[in-house]
């Protein structure tokens, strides 16, 4: 059993090589094209303009090139309906394996574009194609939201930098997949983790490098802190307080 999930895993793993050459061999083409062209247009002119123009198609074709994969691992998602959903697979399930091409397909965006990504209209838009539920004004600075299916986040929060957001958990054999949901006017703090099967309830504040363990229920307008994190306060109770003072 063992060697034949060695096996498998080598197998995929060659797979997934395969897709991410193919993910970035095709967004690279319209880039190549803008290049091309440009080389063409300035080929008569000396080796200065040569210099500049090229130099700017290549920035340009950078951006093109990540829109262009972006756009890919979106239609290959609904073309291949890789939605994935709540339950407990096999290793070897089909479901297993949607999970993991969707997150590999996923992360060769966050390797080579996501970063420009971060803190714009555009990062949200994108989980939200990627089957992310997500609601309006949210503000993410994190590349590290995995199982995007299993995400839900609420109008006005905030996930901060480097935070991690995941649906997933492997435990006795078995994929284990669960929505992670974040209520409104949430803040996640910088580089905390929150595990699946957690629920952060409306007004609420988890504290920077805290780690919320799988299937926490925060209650609304709560700050917890630590590792694992705890109940620190009632931040609704705390405002009260500080107003009576």
């Amino acid at each position: 059993m063992k060697n034949s999930f060695t096996l498998f895993q080598c197998f995929f793993t060659f797979a997934m090589y395969l897709l991410g050459a193919c993910l970035l061999g095709v967004a690279l083409v319209p880039s190549f094209i803008l290049l091309l062209n440009a080389w063409n247009l300035v080929s008569p002119l000396n080796i200065y303009f040569k210099a500049v123009a090229l130099s700017f198609s290549v920035g340009i074709g950078f951006f093109v090139f990540g829109v262009s994969l972006s756009l890919e691992t979106i239609i290959l998602r609904y073309l291949l309906n890789l939605k994935i959903r709540e339950g407990e697979y096999g290793y070897f399930s089909l479901e297993a394996v949607k999970w993991a091409f969707v997150n590999a397909m996923i992360l060769i965006v966050n390797l080579t574009f996501m970063d420009y990504m971060r803190l714009t209209p555009l990062l949200p838009f994108y989980y939200r194609l990627m089957g992310a539920k997500i609601g309006k004004r949210v503000q993410v600075n994190t590349k590290g939201i995995a199982d995007v299916s299993l995400i839900e986040i609420g109008d006005d929060s905030v996930i901060g930098g480097d935070a991690v957001l995941i649906g997933h958990i492997a435990e006795h054999g078995k994929l284990k997949l669960k929505k992670t949901i974040i209520g409104q006017k949430v803040t996640v703090g910088l580089g905390a983790v929150i595990m699946p099967g957690s629920t952060i309830g409306n007004g609420s504040l988890i504290a920077a490098r805290s780690v919320l363990s799988k299937n926490t229920i925060v209650p609304e307008k709560s700050l917890f802190a630590g590792t694992p994190a705890r109940f620190i306060k009632n931040l609704e109770a705390d405002k009260i307080e500080s107003k009576t003072i």
